[in-house]
C-alpha cells in the first residue's frame, strides 16, 4: 500500500511541476519553433521533462529513507540521471556540440554502472558472458544506447511518457507475481512521474519533454534493468523486450542510415514513428498503437520469460522480429519522398 501512496505522490508531484515549467517556458520563449525537420506545426514549450526529474528523484529518496528502495539504486538515479538531466536542460537552453555531450553520456554510464554493481552475467542460450570486464563495456555502451535512443524516440506527442510508463508498470507486475515486491517501488516512481508529466504531453501535447527529460528516462529505465539483472536474469532480458518499439525502431533506423550514408548526427525524421504519424495524419493513433503492442505483445512474452521459464535471448528474439517487420514496413531510417 505504501508503494501505491509514493506513485501517487509523485504522479501529482510531476504533473504540478510540469504546470510550473510550462509558465516558465512560455514566459521566457523556451519553445520548440518547428522546422523542416520538426514533427509538430505549431512553437510548444519545451524541458517539461525537468518534472520527470524532479519527482522521481525526490520520491525515491524518500523511498530510502522509508527503507523501501535500494540506496545504491537511488545514488545512480540521482547522480547518473540527475547530470544527465542537467546537460540535457542546458542543451534545450543552448546547444552543446555532440562530442561533449557523449562523453558526459558516458562518464554517466559508467557511473551509473557503478553504482548498481555492474552487469550481472548474460546468459544467451548455451552461452554465458561472466567476465567483468567484458560486462563492464556491454553495460557502459548498452546504458549510453539507452540514454540516446529514448532522445530519439521522443519525436511525437505522448510516446515517450506512454513507453516508459507502460513499461515501467508491466514490470510492476512481474515483480509482483513472481514475488519480488521489494522490487516494485522505483519502477512505480518513474511511472509516476511519466503519467503526471503525460497529463500535458498527450496528444495535442501542451509542453514537450526536451532533452533533460528524455536523456534522463531513457538512462533510468537502462539503470532499473541493470539492477533488476542481479536479482534475476529473466529481469534484465523482460526490461529489453518490453522497451522493444523504441529499441528496434531506434536501432535498425540508425544502422540503415549509416549504410546510407547519412550524418546520423544530424536531426532527421525518418523512425519507423515518423513516417507512420505523418501516414495517420495525427499523432494519436501511433502513441495509442505503442501502448497496444506493449500491452498485448511485449508484456505476454516477457511474462513467458519472467514466470514460465522462457530463455530470455530467445524472448527478446521472439519479440523484436514482428517489430522489425513493423519498422521495415514503415521505412524507418529512409528519407521523406
Amino acid at each position: 500500500m505504501v508503494n501505491w501512496w509514493f506513485v501517487l505522490a509523485t504522479a501529482f508531484v510531476s504533473c504540478w511541476l510540469t504546470g510550473l515549467v510550462r509558465r516558465y517556458a512560455l514566459a521566457n520563449s523556451v519553445l520548440d519553433v518547428p522546422n523542416g525537420r520538426s514533427s509538430h506545426s505549431v512553437p510548444t514549450p519545451r524541458g517539461g521533462g525537468v518534472a520527470i526529474v524532479l519527482s522521481t528523484v525526490v520520491v525515491l529518496f524518500a523511498g530510502v529513507l522509508a527503507e523501501a528502495t535500494p540506496l545504491s539504486l537511488a545514488l545512480a538515479v540521482g547522480a547518473s540521471g540527475g547530470g544527465v538531466a542537467i546537460l540535457g536542460f542546458m542543451d534545450d537552453h543552448q546547444h552543446v556540440a555532440a562530442r561533449w555531450r557523449l562523453v558526459a553520456h558516458f562518464l554517466a554510464a559508467a557511473s551509473g554502472l557503478m553504482f548498481c554493481g555492474g552487469l550481472a552475467p548474460l546468459r544467451f542460450g548455451p552461452f554465458v558472458i561472466e567476465y567483468n570486464f567484458v560486462l563492464a563495456v556491454l553495460g557502459v555502451l548498452y546504458l549510453v544506447w539507452m540514454l540516446n535512443l529514448y532522445n530519439f524516440m521522443d519525436g511525437i506527442d505522448g510516446i515517450a511518457a506512454v513507453e516508459a510508463s507502460t513499461a515501467c508498470l508491466g514490470m510492476v507486475l512481474l515483480y509482483w507475481v513472481s514475488d519480488n515486491p521489494e522490487m516494485i517501488l522505483a519502477p512505480l516512481v518513474v511511472a509516476g512521474a511519466a503519467l503526471g508529466f503525460l497529463v500535458w504531453n498527450f496528444p495535442h501535447a501542451k509542453i514537450f519533454m526536451g532533452d533533460a527529460g528524455s536523456g534522463f528516462l531513457g538512462l533510468v529505465l537502462g539503470l532499473l534493468s541493470v539492477h533488476a539483472s542481479w536479482v534475476h536474469p529473466s529481469y534484465f532480458w523482460a526490461w529489453c523486450i518490453l522497451l522493444g518499439v523504441f529499441v528496434v525502431d531506434a536501432t535498425f533506423t540508425l544502422l540503415r542510415r549509416i549504410l546510407g550514408g547519412a550524418k546520423v548526427y544530424e536531426a532527421h525524421r525518418s523512425h519507423a514513428y515518423q513516417h507512420a504519424a505523418r501516414a495517420a495524419g495525427s499523432h494519436l493513433p501511433v502513441t495509442f498503437a505503442v501502448w497496444l503492442i506493449n500491452v498485448c505483445w511485449l508484456l505476454p512474452i516477457a511474462a513467458a520469460v519472467v514466470t514460465l521459464g522462457l530463455d530470455g535471448f530467445v524472448g527478446v528474439l521472439i519479440a523484436y522480429v514482428p517489430l522489425l517487420i513493423i519498422a521495415i514496413c514503415y521505412k524507418a531510417g529512409a528519407d521523406e519522398g
